[in-house]
């Protein structure tokens, strides 16, 4: 199992933009670093891990912050669809099994969820997702390079999730779904994921 996860480095008015409106941005930005640290935190330990990272130039702040274990690799230019088709494209270049994307903005995805999404593509499932409730996904995962998946996508939007869904069955794809997750992404969904005790209430 692959996993490529999508960051950028924490600074402070780059990152949880929406959620600065409220706490700030050096705030959003601690509660950036949060979550990344949790999803960290909840991956399977057998795995092998890629951080993507943006802006291209922060290799060294990305080190710093996260640690030499990691493997990191610059994203590449253009919008979300484009950077995840070269990273998985890269990924299945030298490797066959399954290969997931996910970001750090769901702080219940957990070790049991890329579990379940590897039992389903070892059966069989082409693709797995994992649905957002704002109509996105949290985690993607296939056991092939499939470039359709990531083009004409409405990507950040109530519609991405159905239009990755339509692209899956125009490749007559089988595809499973995981449980429905929630993004933590306006101050709503910071108080609920501290309400949940993902989080101190303080925010700090």
């Amino acid at each position: 199992m692959k996993i490529l996860l999508f960051l950028k480095a924490p600074r402070p008015g780059t990152v949880k933009t929406r959620l600065a409106k409220d706490l700030g941005e050096d705030q959003a930005c601690e509660a950036y670093k949060m979550l990344v640290r949790r999803q960290l935190e909840n991956l399977p330990k057998d795995a092998e891990l890629l951080i993507h990272f943006a802006p291209a130039n922060a290799h060294a702040e990305m080190n710093e912050w996260l640690g030499p274990q990691h493997r990191y690799i610059p994203q590449c230019e253009g919008d979300l669809g484009q950077r995840l088709s070269f990273a998985v494209k890269q990924a299945f270049e030298h490797h066959t099994s399954p290969v997931f994307c996910i970001g750090s903005d769901c702080p219940q995805l957990e070790t049991g969820h890329f579990i379940e999404a590897n039992n389903h593509l070892k059966k069989d499932a082409d693709l797995v997702l994992g649905p957002t409730e704002d109509g996105g996904y949290y985690l993607i995962g296939m056991t092939r390079y499939m470039p359709e998946l990531f083009t004409n996508i409405a990507w950040s939007s109530e519609h991405t999730l159905r239009d990755t869904l339509k692209a899956a069955n125009a490749l007559n794809l089988s595809t499973a779904l995981l449980e429905q997750l929630w993004d933590v992404d306006e101050l709503c969904d910071w108080e609920r994921a501290c309400k949940a005790t993902f989080f101190s209430p303080s925010r700090s």
